[in-house]
């Protein structure tokens, strides 16, 4: 918490979703918050999103992690609503579930683990048979074995939120700043001060909110080690109109997205390390030999757009957030990974009312950066 006897003055550290969110509950908590962007607003992990809010397809089992993806999805449709309301941009919320199948004996058996503790759990996953599976969605292989239905998946579009959350952020009063790279955290003896910009400049303020994604553990001037590093992930979007898939549907391999405006987005490769954005021959082959063992009549259709984005992993996959327990007015907002999108709204409440109150009502111990 920081001290409140004016408005107090937050940089935000990187204009994703991540940083517009947190940006956006804090100009409407009252504080005066400065974005700083490095290129441009939501063009990066997040621009590159497949859009999915998947917290029961992205969870090993029940934990702090679980509840924290769960919270974030039920707090969407609102959030959703609440943003169409203050920008008049639809972020495309969409509610119909995902459908995982089962096509190898390795897939029955993660398949069959997954089902077990969420069953036991009460997470309301739908086993199916193959003839059920195929009821729902016609245009899946035949060679379906059995399939999972989670209910409580859905999606969104990702670029549209990026869109959203940025004009929102402005709106609420938040100065987003782009093509302003920051170099280092700045120090005055022991106390944070704010900023150093990569042109030199000093910037100034109460509290500073890192929510630079992959790129939050290059900067200078930390008090500890982040261990935030690039995810490269390839996607590639085909031509389907009318739709053929009404659910998200994906195998260990490959996921498939369906779009209101007939894209169907195929995605993505897991690269750790890579810093490197580029859509490889070999990535391109992976992408699309998942899609075709989804839905073979994919491969007839045209390609209509590829491209690739850098995610921010952790050595334990899990995000970076909370406040730093040696320096008060530091805060981390990073290392999503794949849940970006739909831990944003959320991200941007706890992590808001950390800086406004001290306290946001959820435990982040399991996330702080204390556990490296």
């Amino acid at each position: 918490m920081i001290a409140r006897s004016r408005s107090p003055e937050v940089l935000v550290v990187g204009g994703g979703v991540i940083g517009c969110a947190v940006a956006r509950h804090l100009a409407l908590g009252g504080a005066r918050v400065r974005v700083l962007e490095r290129a441009e607003p939501g063009a990066e992990a997040s621009w590159a999103a497949a859009g999915m809010l998947a917290p029961l397809a992205e969870a090993d089992g029940p934990g702090p992690f679980l509840d924290l993806l769960l919270r974030g999805r039920e707090e969407f449709p609102a959030f959703a609503a609440a943003l169409r309301e203050e920008t008049g941009i639809d972020v495309g919320y969409s509610d119909a579930g995902t459908l995982s199948l089962a096509l190898t004996d390795a897939d029955e058996r993660a398949l069959e683990r997954r089902h077990a503790w969420q069953s036991a759990a009460g997470l309301g996953t739908e086993r199916l048979t193959p003839e059920e599976a195929r009821e729902l969605e016609p245009g899946i292989t035949p060679e379906t074995r059995w399939a999972l239905r989670f209910l409580g998946d859905h999606q969104v579009e990702s670029r549209e939120l990026a869109r959203a959350l940025y004009v929102a952020a402005t709106r609420a009063g938040a100065d987003v700043r782009t093509e302003a790279a920051v170099d280092r955290l700045a120090w005055s003896g022991d106390r944070l001060a704010g900023v150093e910009l990569a042109d030199g400049d000093l910037v100034e303020a109460d509290a500073v909110v890192l929510a630079a994604g992959c790129w939050a553990g290059r900067l200078g001037g930390l008090p500890r080690a982040l261990p935030v590093l690039p995810v490269h992930g390839q996607i590639a979007a085909v031509a389907v109109l009318p739709q053929r898939f009404r659910h998200c549907v994906e195998t260990p391999r490959c996921y498939l997205v369906p779009r209101a405006d007939g894209r169907l987005i195929a995605g993505a490769t897991v690269e750790r390390g890579v810093w490197r954005k580029a859509v490889t021959p070999a990535g391109l082959c992976s992408l699309l030999a998942g899609a075709t063992e989804i839905a073979p009549w994919v491969g007839d259709l045209p390609i209509v757009e590829t491209w690739s984005g850098l995610r921010p992993g952790t050595p334990d996959d899990l995000p970076v957030l909370g406040p730093d327990p040696e320096v008060p007015n530091l805060f981390y907002a990073t290392g999503h990974f794949r849940n970006g999108i739909l831990l944003a709204p959320l991200t941007g409440e706890l992590i808001g009312e950390m800086v406004l109150a001290g306290d946001c009502g959820v435990d982040l111990e399991p996330f702080g950066i204390g556990r490296f």
